[in-house]
């Protein structure tokens, strides 16, 4: 039966399959992109903020979902030269994530039209080289960019990733594991701001729906790098 249980290390290449696997199409159309995502959107924050990770298990050890995050996206950010040193620089990260030329210059996102996707529209080929400088320096990652991001993550100090492998969603798996982030983030003790911010892929606006039932709601500029920003209020302890 399956069950809800905080993130173990053995559960790392699960996560990063599940990663993959949920991947918007823009991502999951190049080889390169879908090796390198769970280096930028998983990794980081099971490798430096393990206690407010957690797994649905299928009953077997085996993770189908998971709901990943951060109490304080700040303090995760002042740790992530321990995430360069210990994963990126680790054999399996070379291997998996190129060493960026320069970190001075973000390189372009895209590098034009790729193939269509399944419904025959155009995808957006991403560069490999813009997702390895994002691995490497966190403030592309995570804090700067557009106009009112920063504001948003000083505010809204938490933040969660949550995906759920097909077969596993619509059974209430996705409500009851963000539930279990929130609890985990109120215990914490670190400085969460006044709640919990995420992103939402401009790919995947289906979802948004599901996370105002979840008591989120769009935060403004998100727009501006082809997203849509939600955002929690959450009551101090």
């Amino acid at each position: 039966m399956a069950f809800i249980r905080p993130f173990e290390p053995k559960d790392i290449e699960d996560a990063k399959l599940i990663c993959r696997a949920t991947l918007p199409p823009s991502l999951a159309s190049s080889q390169d992109a879908t090796r390198i995502s769970p280096y930028l959107w998983t990794l980081p924050l099971t490798h430096l903020s393990p206690t407010t990770c957690f797994v649905l298990d299928d009953g077997t050890g085996r993770a189908v979902g998971y709901v990943i995050g951060t109490p304080n996206t700040l303090a995760l950010a002042r740790d992530y030269p321990r995430y360069v040193a210990e994963v990126l620089q680790s054999e399996e990260g070379r291997r998996d994530v190129p060493v960026p030329k320069q970190l001075d210059v973000p390189e372009e996102w895209s590098l034009g039209p790729g193939r269509g996707d399944a419904g025959g529209g155009p995808v957006v080929t991403i560069n490999p080289a813009c997702l390895a400088q994002q691995a490497y320096k966190v403030e592309w990652l995570i804090l700067d960019g557009v106009e009112g991001k920063r504001e948003m993550v000083e505010r809204y100090r938490a933040m969660l990733h949550i995906n759920l492998l097909e077969g596993w969603r619509g059974q209430g798996w996705g409500r009851r594991l963000i539930e279990r982030f929130v609890e985990a983030v109120k215990a914490s003790g670190e400085d969460y701001g006044e709640g919990i911010q995420l992103g939402v892929s401009g790919e995947n606006t289906k979802v948004v729906p599901f996370y105002e039932k979840m008591g989120f709601r769009v935060y403004p500029g998100g727009e501006r790098e082809g997203c849509v920003w939600m955002v929690r209020e959450l009551e101090k302890n």
